[in-house]
């Protein structure tokens, strides 16, 4: 097929051999299947921020570190040069994530590269070698309803160990192989402990996956296990190897109101102090 444009740098630095065909158009990207060298890739094309319907949403956003102090108040103030900062980190996330999940065990197409928005990646084939098909679109025996659940599970608490929650996990951001599930789409992770959404988000993916599967074994749907992972993970004691009930019981006991509000006072103060301390560091310089 004709090159689309913003993969024509790539076939001209030699990183793309062929544009084979068109995979998906989807809400923030493109997608197409490449041949590079002997081995067919996914060539994944993040569209601009004016043409995509999906949001930055602050939510995920919160708690991603941005080490460069200049950068992080343009970023801040949403200045033009901060809001193109912006965009570069938020496309950025999904190369990031992908290579902390492929090192911590976690199923997830391995990353070849990420140049000018655009993400190279394995390309997930099924048993025949076609493109594997979303989860979404896979008839499951009670049994293999078990099984990938279990996978899934046992990847979202590795994921988790590595400090990531997926943040947007259903039947469309797994795709099957011949070896089982393998989840994609990761530009909206958010960070485990830096997030305060984390624990709803976790518990949403976890239930997510609970009730696709549980269309095939309806015994899954009598699970809790997003809520157990969360509470092992809070505890310290959850690992990438953590033998989990799929139970959870909710810690009933009182609790001392008189220190909450006391904790909840000094992080007041500690924020009040840090928004002072970076009032007083921000340069009058503006992008």
């Amino acid at each position: 097929m004709k090159v689309p444009k913003r993969l024509q740098p790539l076939v001209d630095d030699g990183l793309v051999d062929e544009v084979v065909s068109q995979l998906m158009s989807g809400k923030e990207a493109q997608v197409y299947v490449v041949r590079c060298g002997g081995e067919r890739r996914c060539a994944k094309v993040f569209k601009e921020a004016s043409q995509r319907s999906f949001k930055q949403a602050v939510q995920y956003q919160e708690g991603r570190k941005e080490r460069n102090s200049r950068r992080a108040r343009a970023m801040a103030k949403k200045t033009r040069y901060g809001q193109k900062e912006q965009e570069a980190a938020w496309l950025s996330s999904e190369v990031d994530a992908l290579y902390r999940l492929a090192a911590a065990g976690v199923r997830v197409p391995r990353p070849h590269g990420f140049v000018d928005g655009v993400l190279l990646m394995d390309l997930i084939s099924d048993g025949e070698g076609d493109v594997a098909p979303r989860l979404g679109e896979v008839e499951l025996s009670p049994q293999q309803a078990r099984d990938y659940h279990d996978r899934v599970i046992a990847d979202v608490v590795r994921m988790l160990c590595a400090g990531l929650v997926h943040g947007d996990l259903s039947e469309f951001n797994v795709l099957v192989d011949r070896d089982g599930p393998v989840i994609i789409d990761l530009p909206q992770a958010v960070d485990a402990a830096g997030n305060n959404s984390a624990p709803m988000l976790l518990v949403r993916d976890v239930d997510n996956m609970r009730d696709w599967f549980g269309r095939f074994e309806p015994a899954l749907l009598d699970t809790d296990y997003g809520k157990e992972i969360w509470a092992l993970y809070e505890s310290g004691e959850l690992h990438p190897e953590s033998r989990l009930t799929g139970h959870f019981e909710p810690d009933t006991h009182n609790v001392d109101v008189m220190e909450l509000m006391a904790v909840i006072d000094d992080a007041r103060e500690e924020a009040e102090e840090r928004r002072e301390r970076e009032r007083d560091d921000v340069e009058d310089d503006d992008y």
